[in-house]
């Protein structure tokens, strides 16, 4: 019998996610609909401080209409300010938001780009949407009820070998420290002699979606966002995939490499990223 009919209270929390989670969905597709109004041509920036402001003006469009729309559902949580920002969070709840994931490619005119938002709860993921407004898809994960695409259940990939395997990887974030950097390099080569074909492109909450859907069979990362991560790592956990760092071990916001897979690629992906 399952825990939440067995326990009321824990059925009432649920219910409670569940209707949240329906409200977040309306969130990111209503500040998802003002950033496509701005989308078009690339926007040419002359110096980083040009660019910094355009990216800057993106989030704010998005994040007049979250705000107002996310934060009376739960007053006691807080809002994480800094979409870079990593490691874990103070206890109780928190809304982690990108307003604009992948912000640099909208300006420059690439269609990869969403608008996510997730409520973590004690430094775990409990409901996570993700809109994609240029497709109009919109992808949601409720901790302990599933993952879905428009409502439509998701699974990960079937995959179990990863000379066969779709993998990718991403840039955490602009001015990596240097050591990082080159880890990123080799672990990219490594992949490049293991797996069939290797992805490099930011952001990383859309291969994640990709693996989540069963169309990418591994992510990694090395550092990284807790925005970027989170969502994914919710979206991919419920569909069934597995989530560790690049060594195998569990992962939390404070781990310094980030790994998805597909169940059946796991172990040679972290054997891949261990060499």
């Amino acid at each position: 019998m399952p825990e939440s009919i067995q326990n009321p209270g824990i059925a009432a929390a649920a219910a409670s996610d569940a209707d949240l989670l329906a409200q977040t969905t309306n969130a990111v597709r209503a500040a998802g609909s003002a950033l496509r109004e701005r989308f078009g041509d690339v926007a040419h920036h002359q110096t980083r401080e040009e660019l910094m402001r355009a990216l800057a003006a993106n989030d704010a469009v998005a994040l007049d209409i979250l705000r107002p729309r996310l934060a009376p559902l739960r007053p006691d949580a807080r809002w994480v300010d800094e979409e870079l920002a990593g490691g874990a969070l103070p206890p109780g709840e928190w809304w982690v938001v990108d307003p604009a994931e992948g912000n640099v490619n909208h300006l420059h005119g690439l269609p990869e780009w969403a608008v996510t938002a997730t409520l973590v709860r004690e430094n775990q993921p409990v409901l996570t949407a993700v809109h994609l407004p240029l497709t109009g898809e919109t992808y949601t994960a409720l901790a302990g009820a599933g993952a879905h695409l428009d409502g439509w259940p998701l699974h990960v990939s079937q995959t179990a070998d990863l000379g066969l395997g779709l993998v990718a990887t991403s840039q955490a974030r602009p001015d990596e420290d240097e050591k990082v950097v080159r880890r990123i390099g080799s672990s990219i080569t490594a992949m490049l002699l293991d797996a069939l074909v290797v992805r490099t492109s930011v952001p990383a909450t859309l291969h994640l979606l990709n693996v989540a859907a069963g169309r990418i069979d591994a992510f990694w990362q090395f550092a990284g966002a807790r925005a970027d991560l989170l969502p994914g790592a919710l979206l991919v956990a419920e569909a069934g995939g597995r989530i560790s760092d690049a060594e195998g071990h569990l992962w939390t916001p404070r781990s310094e490499s980030f790994l998805a897979t597909a169940p059946g690629v796991h172990a040679d992906a972290v054997a891949t990223l261990s060499r």
